[in-house]
């Protein structure tokens, strides 16, 4: 059983409440706009660490994480893109994306919108943390909280905070 913690555009801010929402958890990821290095370096601190850069994100982060990123976290294969859409309105290049690496579990930020949707033509839950940064036009910080046992992603919970 891995806890994940799931966050994406922070954008230089990471709210005091991600440390004691996360401290159960095992890992976390990160699907980019993390906003520099000292953010990262914070939450890499504190648990293993995953992450893709965003569009906000320097070259320092873009040398220091990928665009795309898949990786298996016990029997569950994950697809991490920042820019990536949703099922049914995905980004340009991630069906091919998605038809090569075949993920369980798609992830992706960049919209500032919460979304947990399962994608039946491609067989695959999609989650988009929403923002837990305070810039952008969200209005509540939102980041996420789940269970990968086996094969399973169970468990999931949501966080909001007040901006």
């Amino acid at each position: 059983m891995t806890r994940i913690g799931l966050l994406s555009d922070t954008h230089a801010f990471i709210h005091p409440s991600v440390f004691d929402s996360f401290k159960d958890c095992d890992e976390i990821w990160h699907v980019g706009d993390i906003g520099n290095t000292e953010t990262a370096q914070k939450l890499y601190k504190f648990k293993p660490f995953k992450a893709v850069f965003g569009n906000i994100d320097g070259q320092n982060l873009r040398l220091m994480y990928p665009e795309v990123l898949t990786f298996s976290c016990e029997k569950v294969k994950v697809l991490m893109k920042h820019i990536g859409g949703y099922p049914g309105r995905y980004e340009k290049s991630v069906p091919e994306l998605i038809v090569q690496e075949k993920p369980q579990l798609f992830i992706s930020g960049h919209s500032h919108i919460l979304k947990v949707m399962y994608d039946e033509k491609y067989k695959l839950l999609h989650i988009n943390p929403g923002a837990a940064g305070k810039f952008g036009m969200h209005q509540v910080i939102t980041f996420v909280r789940f269970v990968i046992s086996g094969n399973q992603i169970q468990d999931l919970e949501i966080i909001e905070l007040d901006k």
